[in-house]
């Protein structure tokens, strides 16, 4: 065996590794404390930054919008389902509601139950014709200014807000009216969504309107647009598909182009549809859908016992004569109610699958509301509204 010996280190090197591992580890502590600091401004001045986004968001607006938007998305999921309450009878809920054997050829009279605005308004008895005879009589009139003529108008009882636009340099547009454009009337708009507008608008939303030399604040009310005598109100303004607006507005005749905004909190207003207008026709019947869904609970080939749409007797002996359907296409009718907490038989024409849902639909007529404003303020400047971040407050690691 062989014995080896190391060398001994000398006290002097020892000394000095030691001074060398103090001073390293000195210079790490100073590098991590450079390094916290640096985290620590970098936070604060984040905080700074999100604290100035925070100030300029509207969160009031921001809830509004979440909402239409959640409503959006069920209304695409679940078109017009609604639930059926626990706390009021279904047949007090929905006693302004009614059934059709068929929306395309059941009968609706549209004169029945009118309401008071009808009152207010003017209607013809062929607005086709009526507008084909008073343009024609304007175009041989031969009376009045010609272009490029230089005229004097005195005008009185002029109101102190049109005194101050032209004192302050805008233009003032005169317009001569047509027989009955001074009236009021139901006016309808065929407008299309415009590819820049991506949030909902909803129905009896208040928007600004321009319509021929006319703009004007009102809450209309969307519906497809169909050659049959009744039409489906649309809860939002499609993007897929030309809608009709239904609004009260003074009488004007087509063709007039339209535009539609709609105005934000600080006053800038954003294109939202384009179109032109339809006709002026009261009695176009607008009909609101609401569908009631329930679960087939137990089946036997064509019958089937359906709950959670009613929750008490009474509710489904009054809308038994209305007709089921079914989201696989099958068709059927109430029979029988079964006990007392809203069970009840049906038979369909056909079997009845697990996994289909029973639906009833119901319909209303609905109308504009008379919220016609001819008052609106001047559109202020688009801007695109940014939250600006000095270069500083960024971490550029």
């Amino acid at each position: 065996m062989t014995n080896l010996k190391f060398p001994s280190l000398s006290n002097n090197f020892l000394s000095e590794s030691c001074c060398q591992l103090e001073a390293g580890s000195h210079y790490a502590s100073e590098e991590e404390d450079d390094e916290e600091e640096e985290e620590e401004v970098c936070c604060t001045e984040r905080a700074g930054a999100d604290q100035r986004y925070d100030d300029n968001m509207d969160e009031a607006a921001e809830e509004e919008d979440l909402k239409r938007y959640w409503e959006a998305r069920s209304h695409e999921m679940f078109p017009d389902e609604v639930d059926t309450p626990l706390d009021t009878p279904a047949r007090i809920r929905f006693q302004r509601f009614r059934g059709l054997k068929s929306f395309r050829s059941s009968p609706w009279d549209p004169m029945e139950n009118l309401p008071l605005d009808y009152s207010r308004i003017f209607q013809f008895q062929s607005f086709e014709r009526t507008r084909r005879r008073i343009l024609s009589e304007a175009a041989a009139d031969e009376d009045g200014a010609m272009d490029g003529w230089y005229v004097t108008l005195h005008i009185i009882d002029v109101p102190f807000s049109v005194m101050a636009s032209v004192q302050s340099g805008k233009p003032l547009v005169l317009v001569s009216l047509l027989p009955h454009e001074q009236k009021m009337s139901v006016m309808h708009l065929l407008v299309q969504r415009h590819p820049s507008n991506t949030e909902p608008i909803k129905s009896k939303e208040e928007l600004v309107f321009h319509c021929g030399f006319r703009r004007f604040r009102a809450s209309p009310i969307f519906s497809q647009h169909t050659t049959a005598d009744k039409h489906k109100m649309e809860r939002f303004l499609r993007p897929d598909a030309p809608t009709v607006v239904s609004v009260y507005a003074p009488i004007t005749f087509p063709p007039t182009g339209v535009l539609l905004f709609k105005e934000r909190n600080d006053g800038v207003q954003d294109l939202v549809a384009t179109g032109s207008l339809l006709s002026c026709d009261p009695q176009r019947v607008v009909l609101k859908r609401i569908v009631l869904s329930g679960h087939p609970f137990k089946i036997n080939r064509r019958s089937a016992v359906v709950r959670y749409m009613f929750f008490n007797r009474e509710d489904i002996m009054w809308f038994k004569p209305v007709e089921l359907r079914t989201k696989w296409g099958r068709r059927g009718h109430i029979k029988e109610a079964l006990g007392t907490h809203g069970h009840m038989k049906c038979v369909f024409d056909n079997q009845l699958r697990s996994q289909d849902t029973v639906l009833m639909n119901l319909y209303k007529r609905v109308y504009p509301r008379w919220t016609y404003d001819p008052y609106v303020p001047p559109q202020l400047p688009w801007f695109k509204k940014e939250v600006t971040v000095e270069m500083d407050d960024l971490d550029m690691e």
